[in-house]
């Protein structure tokens, strides 16, 4: 339309959103005549905004992703630098970083930035920041601190930009329609599909629900942190709590009062509001109407309309729906499918802790208020099994049974885990306890064990890695692959063994290294895998050093965030047990020597590879041991003073990928053993000859000991004694 103006876009939003029904207008084509007009007007406001057809706006998938993570700042950062501009390449790979934290090349770009002279802290700045984080977290920041009058003001400007924030994703969401599953198809199927595409109004349907998801999910967008996987469960409710909270102590009783009703409209049934609304309503006099906001009233009022109508057409239409809400009322949800978003919702993170972004200072008033939510949100789960609630550790636990071995339970905090105690079974060793198990670790299949060495056996060792600094194989003492601030030293069995073969080590220490690996084993499969054999897939003596006079300012790991079977996809969420990851293996062990350094601690995370779940901290003779697939991702971190030595144990169920090296390393030690058999006879038979051969006894002696210990002048081997020691361990 040519004559397209302000007159006629007016003239088209001022036709009425209903139109009756009538002989001459029936509803259909009412209904329609107002779709079409809004086309017309959407697309002429396009055009005339960007120019163009529409189709020339939209972008891929990929590129919409790569947007949203930043990328083209990565691109950025390296083009600035190559042309001198270090404000702006540090600024560009900053707003990177901070969206894409698990990044390891960026992490060290920033840390190589920060040592350069001339660049200053305030190039450090994110050029992507938004209004609502920045007010959200100054406002919570305030609210820790008891002040109050701050933290209204920053709460409020947070609601404002997230509502807001709200509306122009829901804007957004009207796009074209997007295949879910996108198959490539031969000729046959492409018209086969033809033949089965929907008719006009399952088409529209169809196109209308997915637009009603999207904006349903716009409620996480806006409430995921850059950087962040997950989002801040109840984003706008947890917003009128903290408000009404600090509104209260603020002596403001009358907007204290207006965010408690706006917050009760989410959750109608929370006692401790319930009972600051009595108090309002007495305080404030009981003519006094307190009404909700009319703003969280229409975004209730809406999302409610729209949950509806997804509902209806997910139990008639089929299709499935994730309700981003915690707050979404049990009647809403129709019977058909109350059991599939109960089985949802005691898998994801539907227990939302208020002092989980900092916001725990009032611990007795969360804990009745995580009591009321919990109530509201999981009687349907409790209804339907044997379980208990508690609070303790600064969370609510759902105990689906006893905390006992053999017992499940899921933490309701940051993220919903289930955390199973595998049976308890005797350890096949005396004196090893259990430090801390899979539920205490805030995972699966994940152990701690203490005492399986000593204090003497792990200075032997320790003696042993020496060697390994000297002559051994991994790294030699070079810079470590994964950081420039540490070095690598590492022994393998074989290796251990021709060193003392050689007379570089002792025989004993090297056997010991076979013994130690060995009891790991048989502790970790009794543990794990009771009647299942697990074989060795390769162990390895390794020591980090940390580089003196590199450490200040160091950001990154001595050892990434990884998984030891499967590669680790932080983006996609997954890990995928594919070449050239080890996809043989199925358990791994950590069994530390010493804890004389600093840092290099081990921990665990989720997915992410940001959430960390679990640490573990050195010490000499602690086991530590895992199932090595995606349910484990785990890393090291950086060793900033001293040397850190432990042995790294793999384990596979497949015979076929046994560690050979060490099946020969074991038969050498047993040829050695009868050698020394074989000498140790000759030498009884040579002192039972009597006086008479006295002066010839001596030779069979003296070749026993060189044979036993062909120790070079200059090997530590020489400071042993020449007698076996014992080893009351194996």
């Amino acid at each position: 339309m040519s004559g397209f103006s302000l007159g006629s876009r007016k003239a088209r939003n001022s036709f009425p959103v209903f139109v009756s029904p009538g002989p001459a207008a029936p509803w259909e084509a009412a209904f329609f005549e107002r779709v079409l007009q809004r086309a017309d007007c959407l697309q002429h406001c396009l055009g005339r905004r960007l120019g163009g057809p529409p189709s020339a706006h939209r972008v891929s998938h990929a590129i919409q992703r790569d947007f949203e993570q930043r990328e083209p700042y990565n691109y950025l950062q390296v083009a600035f630098f190559q042309l001198k501009k270090l404000d702006q390449a540090v600024s560009a790979a900053h707003t990177f970083f901070v969206a894409n934290p698990q990044h390891l090349q960026m992490r060290e770009d920033i840390e190589k930035y920060r040592r350069m002279s001339g660049v200053k802290a305030d190039s450090f700045r994110d050029l992507e920041a938004t209004p609502l984080w920045e007010a959200y977290e100054a406002g919570v920041q305030h609210y820790n601190a008891d002040e109050y009058l701050q933290a209204v003001a920053r709460l409020e400007e947070s609601l404002r930009e997230a509502l807001s924030a709200l509306e122009e994703c829901r804007t957004l969401c009207e796009g074209p329609w997007e295949e879910e599953e996108e198959q490539e198809n031969d000729g046959d199927q492409e018209e086969e599909k033809e033949d089965m595409q929907p008719g006009l109004y399952e088409a529209i349907a169809a196109h209308y629900v997915q637009v009603l998801k999207c904006r349903q999910q716009c409620v996480i967008e806006i409430a995921t942190k850059p950087g962040q996987i997950s989002a801040t469960e109840d984003f706008i409710p947890s917003h009128l709590d903290l408000l009404q909270f600090a509104y209260d102590q603020g002596r403001n009783k009358t907007l204290a009062a207006e965010c408690a009703a706006s917050y009760l409209l989410f959750y109608p049934m929370d006692e401790p509001m319930l009972e600051k609304m009595n108090q309002y309503h007495t305080e404030l006099g009981k003519d006094t109407a307190v009404k909700a906001r009319e703003s969280i009233q229409h975004y209730v009022q809406r999302s409610l309309m729209e949950k509806k109508l997804i509902y209806y057409a997910v139990e008639h239409l089929g299709g499935t729906f994730n309700d981003p809400d915690l707050w979404t009322p049990d009647e809403l949800i129709p019977e058909s499918l109350k059991e599939q978003q109960r089985r949802s919702k005691s898998r994801r993170l539907w227990m939302w802790k208020r002092g989980r972004r900092g916001v725990s200072n009032r611990a007795q008033r969360r804990t009745r208020v995580h009591s009321a939510r919990l109530s509201a949100v999981s009687s349907s789960i409790l209804r339907h099994s044997n379980a208990n609630i508690n609070s303790f550790d600064g969370g609510v636990y759902l105990l689906l049974q006893s905390l006992s071995p053999g017992s499940c339970v899921i933490r309701l905090g940051t993220s919903a885990k289930w955390s199973c105690l595998p049976p308890e079974r005797p350890l096949p060793f005396e004196g090893i306890t259990v430090t801390m198990d899979s539920e205490q670790m805030n995972g699966t299949h994940r152990v701690v064990f203490d005492q399986v060495l000593t204090e003497s056996e792990c200075r032997d060792l320790l003696r042993l890695t020496k060697a390994a600094g000297r002559t051994g194989d991994g790294f030699r003492g070079r810079r470590s692959p994964y950081t420039p601030h540490e070095r690598f030293e590492g022994l393998t069995v074989p290796k251990a063994m021709l060193l003392a073969q050689n007379g570089d080590v002792d025989w004993k220490d090297a056997e010991l290294l076979l013994q130690a690996s060995e009891k790991s084993r048989k502790i970790i499969e009794s543990y794990f895998t009771p009647g299942k054999k697990l074989h060795f897939s390769f162990t390895h003596l390794v020591c980090r050093t940390a580089v003196e006079g590199e450490q200040e300012g160091r950001m990154d790991l001595s050892h990434p965030v990884h998984a030891d079977n499967c590669l680790l996809d932080p983006e996609g969420n997954e890990c995928w047990r594919e070449p050239p990851a080890y996809v043989y293996r199925d358990y791994s062990g950590i069994l530390y020597l010493n804890d004389d350094f600093q840092g290099g601690g081990l921990f665990f995370t989720e997915l992410d590879t940001v959430t960390v779940t679990a640490k573990v901290y050195p010490k000499c003779g602690r086991l530590v041991a895992f199932s090595s697939g995606k349910e484990n991702p785990h890393g090291v971190w950086a060793v900033s003073s001293g040397r850190r030595c432990a042995v790294a144990l793999w384990y596979t169920h497949s015979q076929e990928h046994a560690e050979q090296e060490r099946v020969k390393a074991e038969e050498l030690m047993e040829k050695k053993a009868a050698e020394q058999d074989k000498l140790d006879r000759q030498l009884h038979q040579g002192e039972d000859h009597g006086s008479s051969s006295s002066q010839e006894s001596p030779m069979p002696s003296d070749r026993a000991k060189t044979t036993r210990r062909r120790h070079k002048p200059s090997s530590p081997g020489t400071q042993h004694p020449k007698e076996l020691r014992p080893r009351d361990e194996f």
